[in-house]
């Protein structure tokens, strides 16, 4: 028996009323992610690749068509933590030292004992001897790191990250690439992951959607 999609969206459409009408961000769209995939969303700026993202996270609700997230709706998928989230800017804490930012979503969920967890996540992003300095004491490409292994620090399925190396310069951002295509190998997850760099989307994922306005 096959495995159900990760994602499964049909007809998916999302309309922002504003003072000067209507602003269709998304219409129609139909989408499969099955498990495992790496999934790349590429386009022009404003075709809709975050809001898609967003819709996915449960961050904004589709005016029509449906949408599941591991067979459940988003919010279900949010309730359960059903995913990782990772923004264009890594949004630590600065008062919180690297292992604290990313035991943070253990904190929350109350777990015991995250150490080993938390050393593991470190581990997969190349950040192992770095616990104890604080966000200030990093690069901006160390920060991204800090911030996927907080993502990934409940163990979800599903990853979703929205062009989180846009901000880097080009050598710092290969070599994050290069990680991530690493890590996504290693860990057999499923990505999501909006960018507007072609060479990135074609070297880093199993699968491509282009989006237009």
């Amino acid at each position: 028996m096959l495995a159900a999609p990760v994602i499964e969206a049909r007809e998916l459409s999302l309309t922002f009323q504003t003072a000067d009408g209507p602003v269709y961000a998304l219409s129609k769209v139909d989408l499969t992610v099955e498990d495992g995939d790496f999934v790349s969303f590429i386009g022009p700026s404003g075709c809709g690749k975050t809001t898609l993202l967003r819709v996915i996270a449960d961050l904004e609700q589709a005016t029509s068509g449906t949408i599941t997230v591991n067979g459940m709706n988003p919010q279900e998928a949010r309730l359960k933590r059903a995913y990782g989230y990772v923004f264009q800017a890594p949004a630590l804490y600065p008062w919180r030292t690297v292992e604290k930012n990313v035991g943070l979503p253990l904190e929350i969920m109350g777990l015991d004992n995250p150490a080993e967890r938390i050393r593991r996540n470190l581990e997969l992003v190349h950040l192992t001897g770095f616990e104890k300095k604080f966000p200030w004491q990093l690069s901006g490409g160390m920060q991204q790191r800090v911030s996927i292994a907080r993502a990934l620090a409940f163990d979800p399925r599903l990853l979703l990250m929205d062009e989180p190396f846009g901000a880097l310069d080009e050598i710092v951002r290969d070599k994050l690439n290069q990680q991530l295509l690493e890590l996504w190998e290693r860990t057999k997850k499923t990505v999501v992951f909006v960018t507007h760099s072609i060479p990135e989307a074609v070297f880093l994922s199993s699968k491509i959607v282009v989006m237009s306005p």
